[in-house]
């Protein structure tokens, strides 16, 4: 399996031995991993564009092998070399050891190996609403809330259509909420559209987003019908 290794190259200057391990003990790990990552999935996102590769995507931190903050003169960190690093093994605060990503308890919800199983095996099928919804998370998260505001207008287009469609009492109430929401949700991407009034309300996305989700997971925390 091919690895790919990427390094972010802080130009801050650093003038004494004991200065750049004083920088390194006092890293917080959490917050500057992700702000490293968030620079790779920016390069990314536009090599994306650049390119018109549909096939290039953002990445995690916990896809990562090892992960090394460290210093050392301008040309060896530019070849990922350092005169000093150490690992920064890749937990987010509030998880287990078990998590894989910062939504763990999302993830556990899902039961994610069995549904699987259902989807490989034939006997279920994924929703529209389902990877309208991821896009959006991913695009929420990554910086981009007008791509965000008009996916998340898409996903609950097809979640009120998709999940009245099975006719589950139990999510009655959860489509009611939905349906109460998608108003301001589709003002959202209607001003992202036209480019008005600045960015969208990320707070008005993230809370329908939230909500779109929770009703996903309640949907299959029950478990699978097998056909």
């Amino acid at each position: 399996m091919a690895s790919t290794r990427v390094t972010v190259v802080d130009p801050i200057s650093l003038s004494a031995d004991l200065q750049a391990r004083a920088w390194l003990e006092d890293l917080d790990r959490d917050r500057d991993v992700r702000a490293a990552v968030e620079v790779v999935n920016r390069v990314l996102h536009s090599q994306r564009i650049a390119a018109a590769d549909p096939y290039l995507h953002e990445v995690s931190p916990a896809q990562a092998l090892v992960i090394r903050a460290g210093w050392g003169e301008g040309e060896q960190v530019a070849d990922g070399r350092w005169l000093h690093a150490r690992e920064l093994p890749w937990q987010p605060r509030g998880e287990g050891a078990a998590g894989g990503g910062r939504r763990t308890g999302r993830s556990a919800a899902l039961r994610p190996q069995e549904r699987l199983a259902v989807l490989l095996g034939g006997h279920g099928r994924s929703l529209i609403c389902e990877e309208l919804t991821l896009r959006s998370r991913l695009d929420l998260e990554q910086g981009r809330p007008a791509h965000a505001a008009l996916e998340l207008a898409q996903a609950y287009a097809a979640a009120l259509s998709e999940l009245r469609a099975e006719g589950r009492q139990d999510l009655a109430i959860r489509l009611a909420e939905l349906e109460q929401l998608r108003g301001g949700v589709i003002e959202q991407a209607e001003g992202a559209l036209a480019q008005r009034d600045g960015a969208p309300d990320e707070e008005i996305v993230a809370h329908a987003l939230e909500r779109l989700e929770a009703t996903l997971r309640a949907r299959t925390a029950t478990g699978f019908n097998m056909k």
